[in-house]
């Protein structure tokens, strides 16, 4: 039997903006991998009415339904009080899991336990508790109508630690299928140009299937199978993922990876290869992106922001000759910059970035989104030029860092950088 899972977000500071229902992301890949189909996501404020609203509707259209948020001890708090009133259950006061709470002040806060965390104790009639080791608020499972209803606390960590610990379980229990993503992802090429190669194969397929995302500067494509079991499920989605890289070829940087560094800092390992970086108009970006990965320091030994010419020439040792004829928005920049990282730093490639991000062109007058991104290896040196338009200032930083990152990649694996 299929299920059909419905997460409702309890928060009025959702609602607000202030922060984002990530709890909601991450239930979606969990329920996902498990089976469970998610068809609606809503979002309510502290409000008991349309909290009701909310979940009368979805208790017609899904039979799971979870909530997260509003266990905690504060007034506006009404998430079990107004869940167990729809479906008709009585509150049930839990002294064990009161002194819970109260050794988990007293350990963990080091304070005594306000009187009103006292309501986190009463739970739904019948329920399965889920304890909560890293918070306050346990979570809990009920069944009526036909409908499995799951409470869970709203701070991420706390709704993760539940998640994995309690929740999970349960709804295997309940799947008798698994579904089984991958991501295939792409450089180099615009959505609607993806869209336009693999449209006629996407629109005629339906398990397994294949979507289109676009991410920040770059396009991933999703295969999905449903099936009885991983060993099916991989079998249907084997020969989707080989279409789409045949397809795609040399801009298809990597399947289920995260991004393009952790794919560079992989073929750098691979090699024994060392990188540095000499950034302009990126600021720093390519290193941050490197240096965020676990273990970063094996493979990269460090860079300059040259934003200045003169910090051009002085440290990185473009040559004055070739930032008076070309500028320090060119190709012959581009070049020197790269080949100074290399020289300063040691590193077997170096790869440099100087740009005009905007939101005026240069004093060269050269336009915005203009940039060189030049690379420096032992077979050469190579260069890049990319025109991304009058783009937000930090979507063209974005874009170019990605560049650099690219012709990295294309370089270690052969390709044309």
């Amino acid at each position: 039997m299929s299920h059909t899972a419905e997460i409702i977000a309890v928060g009025t500071e959702l609602l607000l903006g202030n922060i984002a229902n990530t709890n909601a992301q991450v239930l979606s890949q969990s329920l996902s991998g498990l089976g469970v189909n998610v068809f609606w996501h809503t979002v309510v404020g502290d409000n008991p009415e349309r909290l009701a609203q909310a979940v009368s509707v979805a208790r017609r259209r899904a039979d799971i339904l979870i909530t997260t948020g509003g266990l905690g001890p504060t007034y506006d708090d009404l998430t079990k009080q107004t869940i167990c009133a729809a479906f008709g259950k009585p509150l049930v006061f839990h002294p064990d899991i009161l002194e819970d709470i109260r050794d988990f002040y007293t350990k963990n806060l080091h304070a005594p336990m306000p009187e009103n965390n006292r309501q986190q104790a009463e739970l739904p009639e019948g329920c399965v508790i889920f304890d909560n080791p890293v918070g306050t608020a346990p979570g809990c499972v009920f069944e009526a109508g036909g409908v499995h209803v799951l409470m869970l606390p709203g701070p991420p960590h706390e709704m993760e630690t539940m998640l994995h610990r309690w929740v999970e379980p349960y709804l295997r229990g309940l799947s008798q299928e698994v579904i089984v993503s991958h991501d295939i992802m792409t450089f180099g090429l615009g959505e609607s140009y993806v869209d336009e190669l693999l449209h006629e194969r996407m629109a005629r397929m339906e398990n397994p299937s294949l979507a289109t995302y676009a991410k920040p500067c770059e396009v991933r494509l999703r295969a999905t199978a449903k099936a009885a079991g991983v060993p099916e499920a991989e079998a249907l989605l084997a020969p989707v993922v080989a279409q789409v890289r045949e397809a795609l070829g040399e801009y298809v940087y990597g399947v289920d990876v995260q991004d393009l560094a952790q794919v560079c800092m992989e073929e750098l390992l691979k090699k024994g290869l060392t990188l540095s970086t000499a950034e302009s108009c990126t600021g720093g970006l390519v290193a941050r992106r490197i240096t965020a990965l676990p273990g970063a320091s094996r493979v990269y030994r460090g860079g300059v922001v040259s934003y200045w010419t003169e910090v051009k020439a002085a440290v990185l040792g473009v040559p004055q000759e070739i930032l008076d004829t070309y500028g320090a928005v060119s190709e012959p920049t581009a070049r020197a910059m790269a080949e100074g990282a290399r020289r300063v730093t040691g590193a077997e490639i170096g790869v440099s970035v100087t740009g005009v991000a905007g939101p005026d062109p240069d004093e060269r007058n050269n336009p915005v989104g203009l940039v060189f991104i030049g690379l420096s290896t032992p077979d050469g040196t190579f260069c890049r030029r990319t025109v991304s338009g009058r783009r937000r200032r930090d979507r063209i930083q974005d874009l170019a860092a990605n560049h650099a990152l690219d012709m990295v990649r294309r370089y270690l694996t052969g390709l044309r950088p």
